[in-house]
Formats: C-alpha cells, sequence, structure tokens
C-alpha cells in the first residue's frame, strides 16, 4: 500500500480490547472529560482576555496554557468520540499526519509553559523585589510566542519523516488519536534509525524543560524552608500542588517513550490509557490547580455567580407576583 494521503486511509481503533456494550460508557466518559476541560479551559482563556487587571505575566502563561490544552482536545477528542458513537473510524493518512503535528506541538508547547510557569515562581518567591523589573507582560508574551513558532520544527520532523515511509496493508491504529509511536507501527521496514531520531527530540523537548522546572522548585524549597510565616507555608503548599501536575504530566509520558525505544511490550489497551489518563486529565487539572483556585479568579466568577443568582430570584418573584 502506498504512503501518499489519498490513497492510505487509517483506521482509529480506540481501545483494542473494549467489548462492545461498553463503547457508549466509554465515548461519554470521554464526551464529559471534553465538555469539563472546554468549559474550565475556555473560561480561563475568556476571563483573563476580558478582564485587564489579569493582564500580569503570570495570567499570560496559563492563558497560553489553558489554549494549548484546549485546542489539544478539540482536535483529538471529537475525532474519538465520534468512532464510538456514530462509526466514524477511519481518517486519511495527511489528516493523521496532521493530528500527530498537533498533538506533539500542543504537548511540548504545554512542557515550555510550564517551565516558563516554574521560572516565574522562581522569581517570585526567591527574588519578590526584583520579580516586576524581571518578569514583565513584554517578556512573557515574547516568550510565549517564541514557544508557539519555534516548536513547530521538532514537532514537523516526525511528521517529515514519517510522510516517507512505505506502509503495506498495516492501518489500524490502537490509541485514541495519531502519534509517531503509533504510526511508526504501521511501517513494513526497519525504521529504526527514524525512531531513534524522533524518540532524541522527544527527550530534548521533555527533558530540558523539566530540568529547569525541577531546578526552579528545589531552589524554591529550599527558600521556603528556611522561612516558617504563614505567606510560606501557603507558599509551599502552592508549589507542592503544582508539582502534582507535574509529575502526571512527565512520567508516564517519558516511561511511554522510554518502552517503545527499547521495545518492552505493554498491554493494548493499558497503554492507551495511560495515553489517555497522561493526555487528558492534566488538561482538566491545569485550570483548577493553576487559575480557578486564585482568589483574583474565584472573585470574578463569585461575583458573576452571585448575580446570575440575584437576576433569576427577581425574575421568578416577578412571574411569582404576576
Amino acid at each position: 500500500m502506498a504512503n501518499h494521503s489519498e490513497t492510505f486511509n487509517v483506521i482509529l481503533v480506540g481501545f483494542p480490547g473494549l467489548q462492545e456494550k461498553f463503547h457508549i460508557l466509554v465515548s461519554v466518559l470521554l464526551f464529559v472529560v471534553y465538555v469539563a476541560s472546554l468549559a474550565a479551559n475556555g473560561t480561563v482563556v475568556c476571563l483573563i482576555i476580558v478582564k485587564e487587571h489579569l493582564h500580569h505575566p503570570m495570567y499570560l502563561t496559563i492563558a497560553n496554557l489553558a489554549a494549548s490544552d484546549l485546542l489539544f482536545d478539540t482536535l483529538t477528542l471529537p475525532k474519538i468520540i465520534a468512532r464510538y458513537w456514530f462509526g466514524s473510524v477511519s481518517m486519511s493518512f495527511s489528516e493523521c499526519l496532521f493530528q500527530m503535528f498537533s498533538v506533539h506541538h500542543l504537548g511540548s508547547m504545554d512542557s515550555f509553559i510550564m517551565m516558563l510557569m516554574a521560572i516565574d515562581r522562581y522569581v517570585a518567591i526567591c527574588k519578590p523585589l526584583q520579580y516586576p523589573s524581571i518578569i514583565t507582560n513584554k517578556l512573557t508574551g515574547m516568550s510565549c510566542i517564541i514557544g508557539w513558532v519555534i516548536l513547530t520544527t521538532p514537532s514537523m520532523v516526525p511528521v517529515i519523516l514519517n510522510s516517507q515511509i512505505s506502509y503495506c496493508g498495516r492501518n489500524k491504529i490502537n490509541g485514541c488519536f495519531c502519534t509517531n509511536i503509533a504510526i511508526t507501527l504501521l511501517s513494513c521496514k526497519d525504521i529504526t534509525p527514524t525512531k531513534q531520531l524522533a524518540f532524541g527530540l522527544a527527550m530534548v523537548v521533555l527533558l530540558v524543560p523539566l530540568f529547569i522546572i525541577i531546578m526552579s522548585y528545589v531552589i524554591i524549597i529550599k527558600t521556603i524552608r528556611a522561612n516558617h510565616s504563614e505567606n510560606w507555608q501557603k507558599a509551599f503548599y502552592t508549589c507542592a500542588t503544582h508539582l502534582i501536575v507535574i509529575v502526571l504530566y512527565y512520567t508516564p509520558r517519558v516511561f511511554i517513550y522510554t518502552a517503545n525505544q527499547v521495545q518492552l511490550i505493554l498491554d493494548p489497551d493499558l497503554n492507551v490509557v495511560i495515553l489517555c489518563l497522561y493526555t487528558f486529565i492534566p488538561h482538566i487539572a491545569n485550570p483548577v490547580i493553576y487559575c480557578l483556585r486564585n482568589k483574583d479568579i474565584k472573585r470574578i466568577l463569585g461575583k458573576r455567580l452571585t448575580r446570575h443568582i440575584h437576576v433569576d430570584i427577581k425574575d421568578l418573584s416577578v412571574i411569582t407576583k404576576s
């Protein structure tokens, strides 16, 4: 089978061992995850754009993280949901490559943004007096733009490599979306050099930001331990919750990439479950941990909710009197 997009269609299997009677249950669960991510991340992006007093460096990075997660879920979840609801299992090879590029680019962007957020917290906690002069809106905005642009390169490399591979018969992808690992498994030739190059790029994109994040939080924790006031205890709690998201994001990714590289055979369903957990759960947790717990955001949401409740009560009283 040729590898041209017009002749090669990919079958998105989803969970390979899932019995048909559980298809609706799993698809509804994925739909709930998508709606929750859409609501949480969409709320964060809209609030930060609309409210001028939230136009600060930390919120700008959070808005970029929320936008990245929102795009990721929108480009992946509707397709796998449609697979279970409407039997739409096929996509063209070019569509699969585009989805793969988006998955790797947006995943890399999440890693980059979390690195920026760790640096922001490091400066805010360890150099509080210099924070306004070091971390500015202009610097943060330019850093995010550079991330969006620069990270297209390592994400395009697997696309170019996979577009030149020969595929002969196998076209079923075990997973909820197209990834480099899933596509390379369809090749009918030995493509070890391609896998090694993709693995090296993935490790650079993941481990360089992770190293900076770890170093930032090590210094932050040392600084916090040297202080025992209530404010520092709150800072430690905030950093601890951030670290939970970082562990959820990085640990399974590094494991999956490494397992594929050393040819460790995992149960196909377990592999897909791990992939979904480390992909979609952080997308729901990020806006809650990084933003919706913030007092400024909670105050804005509280005011809006109170206003809606008052309007509803007023309308109800008018209807009752009439």
